[in-house]
């Protein structure tokens, strides 16, 4: 077995053979794939809708693990997206250690990755859409689904204008958002009077004007056909991130108004209407089925990646991914206003084998070059898979919570679910960018404060609650808040206030006394007054002091009810 100081050799060895941006992956990929293969399709109907949703501000290639853990209830249980690893290789058809299986599923991640290398990367992205815009010059929309603006190093410091600039270039036809409104209402405003295309949130209404903030709609002619894009931002921003930012903005799903906007277009005679949402993928699932005359959802907020469309009654569900790993392709062919057939392929981005376009590239050329040094800044190395998603811990975030314990000198550490930030393999580097990948937010304060034991498991409680409510309409995306320095058991399929269970202190394996306080460390607290170390420098100073990190198999997670 090849030790981490062999693998590091041979890794260098293999860039100085293959050059500075291959590897040895890029050549095994280039090999059993193409950038003509990524953009085979047959044309079909009068219109192509393009999509892609929660880039989370990612520029450059990265690597990027799907779930292995995200359990449906209710409704939706077992139902896509709530299918991983094996299981969803076996619903979709698709081939063992095929790069389809590799995009989309978690199977074999590490081991796929080394054959089919990275994804994503805005130059990628652009090559694709301009390669279908040539094919298709009039019959074509490029909509992004929000949470476009945040997740990154240069986006962070420069409060989102790197994305406004990177969107533009690209040729974005409409957006919504989410995290976008995490840089506040003034700077949200300068940034979309930046946009070259519409900012459309029509579920966002001013508590003091009693009107609404941005337009619903945005009216297009493709192909023949008169479309009607109407945009949905997430509806419970002033619950899952701060409201001190947005602090007149009101949101909500809002059934009632969505109506009136698709009764509008279809009075005014739209052939088309598409739902640019960033509801999540279970929430407009239920909604499909209760608001009529929608035709196509572009669902975002949840990253959800699935290769085929859901159809719930007559309308289309696209779940086109995150993190600019997939670019959706939606053909129609649309008579009489309604859709008769339709063409689909979620286009995986894989960065090896496709060519960057120049235009793109020489932007985020630029946008980088100032930060490069911090970016490239070594921190330490790996020698576990780093990842995020799963319902209830990612390795990345039990590495952040070993940085709260110690460098917060804590008992317990909570971590936020959040389904943004790129993964690492075993012997890679960890550098300033990939920290910020994990923790670039407006409001980074790690807190460091005494909670009683009853204060922990309500806390468990409510973001349970968020996430495993059997109503769509209650469930707020993310996954569980990640827990460091203790154990606990959940029952999914409880109600509110009986789903936690067992939480056990770790360092004495003692029962966690309700009425006991306990030295908590977290992050992300939408609480104004949070004081404390921004939570990027602390992680980056943990993993700087250990040189080489390690993060074991979490077996502190008891789950029931599956």
């Amino acid at each position: 077995m090849m030790d981490r100081r062999q693998f590091l050799q041979v890794a260098a060895a293999t860039a100085a053979l293959t050059g500075a941006s291959g590897s040895l992956s890029s050549v095994a990929a280039k090999q059993s794939l193409k950038q003509s293969d990524l953009l085979n399709f047959a044309a079909k109907g009068q219109v192509t809708l393009l999509n892609f949703t929660d880039c989370h501000a990612q520029l450059a290639p990265l690597y990027f693990r799907e779930p292995s853990v995200n359990l449906g209830v209710g409704d939706a249980r077992g139902l896509p997206p709530h299918v991983t690893g094996k299981d969803f290789i076996d619903r979709f058809k698709l081939k063992i250690a095929s790069p389809e299986a590799y995009a989309l599923s978690s199977q074999d991640f590490t081991s796929l990755a080394k054959t089919y290398g990275r994804v994503g990367g805005m130059d990628r992205m652009a090559t694709l859409v301009k390669a279908i815009r040539a094919e298709r010059p009039d019959n074509t929309l490029l909509l992004d689904g929000g949470d476009t603006w945040q997740g990154s190093y240069t986006a962070l410091k420069t409060s989102g204008q790197d994305m406004v600039d990177v969107m533009n270039t690209l040729g974005v036809d409409a957006m919504t958002g989410h995290w976008e409104f995490t840089y506040g209402t003034d700077r949200v405003q300068e940034l979309i009077e930046n946009l070259n295309f519409p900012f459309l949130a029509g579920n966002i209404i001013d508590t003091e004007w009693q009107e609404a903030v941005f337009p619903s709609t945005q009216l297009f002619e493709r192909g023949g056909l008169n479309i009607a894009v109407i945009g949905q931002a997430f509806p419970y921003t002033p619950v899952a991130n701060p409201r001190y930012m947005i602090p007149t903005w009101s949101f909500g799903i809002r059934e009632k108004l969505l109506r009136e906007h698709v009764d509008a277009v279809r009075e005014a005679g739209a052939d088309l209407v598409v739902l640019l949402s960033h509801n999540g993928f279970d929430v407009d699932r239920k909604l499909a089925s209760r608001v009529d005359g929608i035709d196509v959802i572009l669902t975002g907020h949840t990253h959800d990646a699935l290769p085929e469309a859901i159809q719930v009654g007559n309308t289309l569900l696209i779940a086109s991914g995150s993190h600019g790993k997939f670019l959706a392709r939606l053909d129609l062919d649309v008579k009489g206003g309604r859709i008769i057939d339709y063409a689909f392929k979620l286009i995986p981005v894989f960065s090896d084998v496709i060519t960057p376009d120049p235009e793109m590239a020489a932007l985020i050329d630029k946008i980088r070059a100032p930060h490069a040094a911090e970016l490239g800044r070594v921190l330490g190395t790996t020698e576990s898979t780093l990842y995020r998603r799963g319902n209830f811990n990612g390795t990345f975030d039990d590495l952040i919570c070993q940085a709260l314990l110690q460098e917060r000198d804590a008992e317990i550490a909570l971590s936020p679910g959040f389904r943004w930030g790129s993964s690492l393999l075993p012997g890679q580097a960890i550098t300033t960018e990939d920290v910020f990948n994990q923790t670039a937010i407006t409001y980074p304060k790690a807190y460091r404060t005494e909670m009683t034991g009853q204060l922990i498991k309500d806390i468990l409680e409510d973001v349970g609650d968020n996430l495993f409510n059997p109503d769509p309409y209650y469930q707020q995306g993310g996954d569980m808040v990640r827990v460091g320095g203790a154990a606990y058991s959940i029952d999914i399929n409880q109600k509110i206030g009986k789903r936690f269970s067992d939480l056990t202190l770790l360092k004495d394996g003692s029962p966690i006394d309700p009425d006991k306080t306990y030295m908590v460390a977290g992050w992300a607290s939408v609480n104004e007054q949070t004081d404390g170390p921004p939570v990027y420098d602390l992680v980056s100073n943990y993993i700087t002091s250990q040189k080489v990190v390690t993060v074991p198999e979490n077996n502190n997670i008891k789950v029931k009810g599956v």
